[in-house]
């Protein structure tokens, strides 16, 4: 960072925080007291001849006690909102039969054009999958039909193959190894039908690689729920039959840092994906077995 920069930055923290103060009524040793450091500290941060900023775990905990945004506190935006107010601009999607959630879905990937997306599937990747696939996942489900699925999917793939996509998928190892089996909810999805997909998966993965990149994670050390992050707008969280959609940049970064973990413990690294798929084996029905 510039020093002027620096400066500008040191001298908005040291207003707002003032600001906040006076508006909670709040006096520097209570604060510094919740904060957890000395009072002395917090007098040198209001300093007008203070030209540092504080660690960033104090900021945080400043935040934490006054109840603001972090970034308004640090001047990245000219929001001053509490942590209520940031739960409140929380949006649940559910879906309706005018307005179905794949709209919102393909409307925030439109949005988010040139930006990366990151995504965390609730089965396989959308994208990915076959009409075969979809339909025995669709067939039945309450919320959408396979007809609306497919369409969804062919969207996806469209925008996946976009000159400025960069999107990046992690799920687990053991998601795609139970799918060749057929184990879980494709104990009904014949060997054929999985052969047909896990083939197309590996042909999209060596396609839209670098562009398109998918992580494999091991799910016994790490977990993750259904949700995209759209570049640093917006992130929404699957609940199967609702989106929980949040714009506040506190919640994208939560959200963020998950997945970045996620890429760390990749067992499975992104230039390494459509090989391991394409050693997947999916065993023959065996006699007397439904497929």
């Amino acid at each position: 960072m510039k020093s002027q920069d620096r400066q500008e930055t040191v001298l908005t923290f040291r207003e707002r925080l003032l600001k906040a103060m006076e508006k909670r009524g709040v006096s520097q040793s209570a604060l510094a007291r919740d904060v957890g450091i000395d009072r002395s500290t917090l007098s040198q941060l209001l300093s007008s001849e203070n030209d540092r900023l504080p660690r960033a775990d104090t900021v945080a905990a400043i935040a934490t006690a006054l109840q603001v945004s972090l970034d308004w506190l640090l001047g990245l935006t000219a929001e001053e909102r509490s942590h209520a107010a940031i739960l409140q601009e929380s949006i649940i999607f559910a879906p309706a039969t005018r307005t179905p959630v794949d709209e919102n879905i393909a409307k925030w990937h439109q949005e988010a054009a040139g930006r990366k997306i990151r995504y965390v599937p609730s089965t396989l990747p959308d994208l990915a999958k076959t009409e075969n696939t979809l339909v025995h996942e669709f067939q039945d489900y309450a919320v959408k039909t396979a007809k609306q699925a497919i369409a969804a999917s062919r969207d996806k793939r469209a925008y996946s193959r976009l000159p400025d996509t960069d999107m990046e998928i992690c799920m687990s190892r053991q998601s795609l190894e139970s799918f060749a089996v057929g184990g879980g909810i494709w104990s009904g999805l014949s060997p054929e039908s999985r052969l047909e997909q896990l083939a197309e998966m590996q042909s999209l993965l060596d396609e839209l690689y670098p562009r398109l990149r998918l992580f494999l994670f091991d799910g016994l050390t790490h977990f993750a729920a259904p949700y995209t992050i759209f570049g640093m707008q917006r992130a929404a969280v699957y609940l199967g039959q609702m989106y929980f959609a949040f714009t506040t940049r506190e919640h994208v970064r939560m959200l963020t840092n998950h997945f970045d973990d996620l890429i760390r413990a990749a067992v499975v690294q992104a230039h390494e994906a459509a090989d391991f798929v394409g050693t997947l084996k999916v065993p023959p029905v065996q006699p007397g077995v439904r497929p």
